[in-house]
Order: C-alpha cells, then structure tokens, then sequence
C-alpha cells in the first residue's frame, strides 16, 4: 500500500526538492501541497493524505496552529514537523501541537522515508538534532538568529510596528510577523516585553 503524502511550505524549492526526492519511490503517492494552512485545510475537505510534512514557519497561520488544527478536525493524519530549526523550543512546540514526528529540512532520502514509514505505522520520529537539543536541555540555549531576525528584533526593541518594519527593511508586513513569531519562538517569550527582556539578557540587543 502506497503512502498518501501532502506537503505544506511556503517555499516552492522545498517542496521541488523534497518531490523529486520521492519521485521515484514506489511506496509514496505525492497529493500534492499547499502554500499555507488555510489551503491546506481547503484540501483536505475534499481529500485526506495519510502523512503531512508540514513547515512550522510560514506567514499567516504558523505550523503549530495548522498542526493544532488538522489534528482536531482529522485526528488520524500523522504530520511531520518540517524546519531548518533544530532548536528544543521548536521541537517542543511541534510535539505539543500534535505532530508525530520531526524533521530538518536537510534530512537525507533515506531519513525522510523513514520518517514517513514511522508516521504511517503510528510511531513517533526525531532526527537526530531534535533528539540532540531535547536532550541537551539542561542550559538555557541562547537562540541563533538569522541575520533578518537580528534586524527585526532590533526594530522591535525601537517600539516599531511591523508595517513600520517593513518600510525600513524593504520587506512586507507578513514576513515582518513571520520573523516576530520566530522569535518569539526561540526566545520561549510569550509577549513582546519578556522577548526583549530575553534578549537584552542574552546581548542581543
């Protein structure tokens, strides 16, 4: 029996890549993808894959919401967390949300099948980084920032909105509220105050 599988990121070369990955394989039976969770959940109203690989940052609804969300409304699709970020605070999350697994996105072939095989036999996955940083949870982890997020926090320190962000930066508002989830993400910060706060105590800014 072929594995149904779906992909939800908001970035096209990702999910090419990750498609001519599986391509070839005769287990897997590619559905298609969404660019963002509220396409996402429009397809699945009329068709239902068994394994997702779903991003955790994208703009609007973020994968934790999305994955929060399938699995209330379709409880037996197994999903993937799929991220550049091997951070514990994000594996947390995922795994809190719902999700059976995760995955980085420079994951091998070999790897992602696995994962898939576990998510559809009802197992639990992690690569090898996520299980590294859950295990070395003993010391608070300072975060590692891109440079953009290195921008936006500094903006946001200021007491800028995110359009004013955007404005200076030359980017939109939506990527603006992307890179602000992010961080707030990493930092484990539930309001802009203790971001900051965070951040100040950790010399970023």
């Amino acid at each position: 029996m072929k594995t149904r599988l779906f992909i939800v990121d908001d970035h096209y070369l990702v999910i090419e890549g990750i498609r001519s990955l599986l391509q070839q394989e005769e287990d897997i039976e590619w559905m298609g993808h969404a660019s963002n969770g509220e396409s996402c959940l429009a397809f699945l109203e009329k068709d239902e894959p068994e394994v997702i690989l779903m991003d955790i940052s994208m703009p609007g609804m973020s994968g934790l919401d999305l994955c929060k969300e399938v699995k209330k409304r379709y409880p037996g699709i197994r999903i993937l967390g799929l991220s550049t970020f091997n951070q514990r605070s994000f594996v947390e999350k995922m795994i809190e949300s719902g999700a059976n697994g995760y995955v980085l996105k420079n994951a091998s072939k070999e790897e992602l099948l696995k994962a898939i095989q576990a998510a559809k036999a009802f197992k639990s996955y992690l690569s090898f980084e996520a299980v590294e940083s859950l295990r070395n949870h003993t010391e608070k982890e300072i975060p590692i920032l891109t440079r953009r997020e290195k921008e936006v926090l500094e903006q946001i320190a200021e007491g800028m909105t995110n359009q004013e962000i955007a404005e200076k930066l030359f980017i939109s508002a939506t990527t603006v509220d992307t890179h602000r989830k992010n961080l707030m993400m990493k930092f484990e910060a539930k309001n802009v105050a203790a971001l900051i706060h965070l951040a100040s105590k950790a010399g970023m800014i």
